[in-house]
């Protein structure tokens, strides 16, 4: 078992029950979800009754008051069992952010206590078909026009790649309200009710197959001026903002699939024998579980420095792109070694490694690709020397 440092005893037992739910509730279902891409929204709503959907969000407002450091330990715990759900954590609460941090009090009242009371799962529309790493290319517009009840927005667009479209209670939008570039970007709350917006059929993956992701379609979708969030041309920051945030998730996520990919591979080489012997006791596969294992406990390392520097109010954007880039490319590394180390049956669908290799791949593509991890932290890094 991983050992951790938490910092309350409601921290311990917090993930002590996390593990529970991964062990007792996740492991028994996630082969014939992932096989039949059946999208777990009971699962959701099962870990939201837990409290574990908002667990970083404020007590006042529903959420569990906890520190990013201990939120991001749930989120890698719940990817230990089921990589699509952990992911899926973590795309519910980077839709939050922009409400919890910039709403005002009468939005966070009549949306936010909501979104977080564990029975509405959000979804985050930023990426376009045209516009994935460059965000100051998205088209979507949101024309401002005045009525006699007052200015409203009609938005149309289309949104690609979104997590849980379809089956989410609400999405946090990102659509042009001039044409300012990146400055001309606004943020907006849109209920899943709403006329005009619609889906297209599931994106064929090959891997997170249970995690739905469609491009959303919006056709002349009217909103009251009261759903932006933030003033208008505010959308950039609240969205690199967010995903400062939304890059420790998946770090987090990453590491704890490539937890799991360490484990079941250990558990192998202990009990496979070849000449006479467990394979584990040949110094050239074990020196390969060691790497494994460094390749973790280093991402696990990259994304709980990045959450402790948010936790005390530090700036943390090239802190979070190295936890990302570091935690996906382990992963990556981990899982093709553990299908390495399982052999001919590694190859197989009778052991779970080869879904772990696919699921690590999509890991080093969103949330930004880590090309574009690099890239930040370059700027970031260059900048104090400029």
């Amino acid at each position: 078992m991983v050992q951790r440092v938490l910092p309350t005893e409601e921290a311990r037992d917090l993930l002590g029950l996390v593990r529970e739910i991964a062990d007792e509730q996740l492991l028994p279902r996630v082969d014939e979800a992932e096989e039949q891409a059946r999208f777990p929204r009971d699962v959701f709503t099962m870990l939201g009754r837990a409290g574990l959907l908002s667990l970083p969000y404020p007590e006042e407002r529903g959420g569990g008051g906890q520190p990013y450091e201990v939120y991001l330990q749930v989120v890698e715990e719940i990817a230990r069992a089921w990589m699509s759900v952990a992911v899926g954590v973590s795309v519910h609460s980077l839709t939050c952010f922009p409400l919890a941090t910039q709403g005002t009090p009468e939005q966070q009242e009549r949306w936010l206590t909501g979104m977080l009371s564990g029975e509405q799962l959000g979804a985050y529309c930023l990426s376009e078909p045209q516009a994935g790493s460059d965000v100051g290319a998205i088209r979507t517009r949101a024309q401002k026009e005045s009525t006699a009840d007052g200015a409203s927005y009609v938005v149309t667009g289309t949104k690609a790649w979104i997590s849980h479209a379809g089956h989410a209670d609400f999405y946090t939008l990102f659509a042009r309200t001039s044409d300012d570039g990146g400055r001309g970007l606004s943020c907006f709350h849109v209920p899943a009710d709403v006329e005009g917006l619609s889906f297209a059929e599931p994106e064929r993956k090959m891997g997170m197959r249970a995690a739905t992701v469609r491009e959303v379609l919006l056709d002349g979708v009217r909103l009251g001026e009261e759903h932006r969030i933030g003033a208008e041309g505010q959308g950039m920051q609240l969205a690199l903002a967010a995903l400062d945030s939304g890059r420790l998730g998946i770090a987090a996520a990453a590491t704890g699939l490539a937890q799991r990919a360490l484990e079941v591979s250990a558990a192998y080489a202990a009990e496979r024998e070849q000449f006479g012997r467990p394979i584990a006791d040949n110094q050239g596969l074990a020196f390969k579980l060691a790497d494994m294992a460094a390749a973790v406990g280093s991402a696990r390392a990259t994304y709980l420095h990045a959450a402790r520097l948010k936790d005390a109010g530090q700036p943390h954007t090239q802190e979070a792109s190295i936890a990302k880039l570091v935690a996906t490319d382990a992963a990556m590394r981990v899982t093709t070694e553990a299908v390495q180390v399982l052999g001919g049956y590694g190859y197989t669908t009778d052991f779970p490694v080869e879904r772990f290799m696919r699921e690590a791949k999509v890991t080093q593509i969103f949330e930004g690709t880590n090309q574009i991890q690099r890239l930040v932290i370059s700027r970031q890094l260059l900048s104090e020397f400029r």
